[in-house]
């Protein structure tokens, strides 16, 4: 593998959603990445969810089988890093946790994300994405005025909040391995890292320029220069027109009079609002997109999964690719020495048992005999 993180290993207790999502990150920048799927795969990485699972090996392992936990742990010896997604305790159960397996490596760094954290009132219990940025923050300051909270996909708890930050703090813990030979534990909330997100509107509310209120504010809706609008045959742009020449701009283009002059009296946002809405409904997407794309308004088409891969800035960057017939992002960000190469798509769980535990040190016949006893199956 190419990348920035080429040469280091790193063991995935496959999951569903973020564990996923940071291994792909992970491996996307060059790691090796070994996914440990459980005996039968994992009904979730087919199909739809293939794009998560790109870009690394499978073996099939059994923790619930003594050598199964036992093969685990030698291939800890050559690893540098492991991550799970399980409840509090559960690894610890299996035999996987993480004193079993720094004491097979002392410098090996080991990953935890849950929802709540390993610790506190919260720690055992179930939840998904739209818990933890409940608690965080988050869900309230979304969306618009007088209306219920806007669900942001799963974009901020599992993905912004889980899987990225849990990748992030691997890194941050391999770098400092480096210097001490010493691994730790990294303990990633996904309710804090969602609370993280919300760091600048956390200080714009302690200075008084951020409200509980929804859809109030420059940046959630609130404002007339910035938000979402629907165009004549029923589809979508976004305005951005924060700074006052890019205001000026956007009252150029878009024809707007005399009662758009002030821009930031917060008591005619609802009138600006309703005004310029009627005047993008006037024309179509791809009109406007003549008018104003490229320009300095801020100003972007809203596009659909179909059109954006189609997008011309996305084609001359090549920001999606085809893997297989699916289509899906381009390895991000860029590096300019050590590239990422063309991802993998997602290997079938149990594809590459034989291969990974002989690279790792077993011998054929330890192999043959995991297989035999169904501690591993081979594909």
């Amino acid at each position: 593998m190419a990348g920035p993180l080429s040469g280091f290993r790193i063991l995935e207790l496959s999951g569903i959603g973020p564990g996923p999502f940071c291994g792909m990150m992970l491996a996307d920048m060059g790691a090796e990445v070994i996914r440990i799927d459980r005996p039968g795969g994992n009904p979730t990485a087919e199909g739809g969810h293939d794009v998560l699972f790109r870009n690394r090996q499978s073996i099939s392992v059994n923790l619930k089988h003594p050598d199964g936990v036992a093969a685990l742990l030698k291939l800890c010896e050559s690893a540098d890093a492991i991550f799970e997604g399980y409840r509090p305790g559960v690894a610890e159960r299996l035999g996987v946790g993480p004193d079993a397996c720094m004491a097979r490596n002392p410098k090996l760094v080991y990953g935890r994300m849950t929802g709540w954290g390993q610790t506190g009132p919260l720690a055992q219990s179930a939840g998904h994405d739209i818990n933890y940025i409940s608690i965080s923050g988050a869900l309230h300051a979304i969306g618009r005025r007088d209306e219920k909270p806007a669900l942001p996909l799963n974009l901020i708890g599992d993905f912004g909040g889980g899987g990225m930050m849990l990748a992030y703090g691997m890194v941050c813990a391999l770098l400092e391995a480096q210097r001490s030979g010493k691994g730790q534990v990294i303990d990633c909330a996904m309710h804090e890292g969602s609370a993280a997100l919300m760091a600048m509107f956390y200080g714009l509310r302690s200075n008084g320029l951020f409200s509980d209120r929804r859809g109030t504010h420059m940046l959630d809706s609130g404002a007339h220069f910035y938000d979402v609008y629907e165009t004549a045959d029923g589809k979508f742009i976004s305005i951005g027109s924060i700074e006052p020449q890019f205001y000026a701009l956007l009252k150029e283009k878009a024809g707007l009079g005399e009662e758009f002059a002030e821009q930031m009296n917060e008591a005619r946002w609802p009138e600006q609002k309703e005004k310029i809405a009627a005047i993008f409904r006037s024309k179509t997407r791809d009109q406007w997109c003549e008018i104003m794309e490229g320009s300095d308004v801020c100003f972007a088409p809203v596009l659909g999964l179909e059109e954006a891969p189609q997008h011309p800035h996305n084609v001359a960057r090549g920001s999606f690719i085809s893997v297989d017939g699916v289509t899906q992002h381009a390895p991000t960000p860029r590096f300019s020495r050590t590239p990422s190469t063309t991802p993998e798509s997602m290997r079938k769980p149990g594809t590459d048992t034989r291969a990974t535990l002989l690279r790792a040190g077993f011998g054929e016949a330890e192999v043959a005999a995991l297989i035999e006893s169904g501690a591993v199956t081979q594909l």
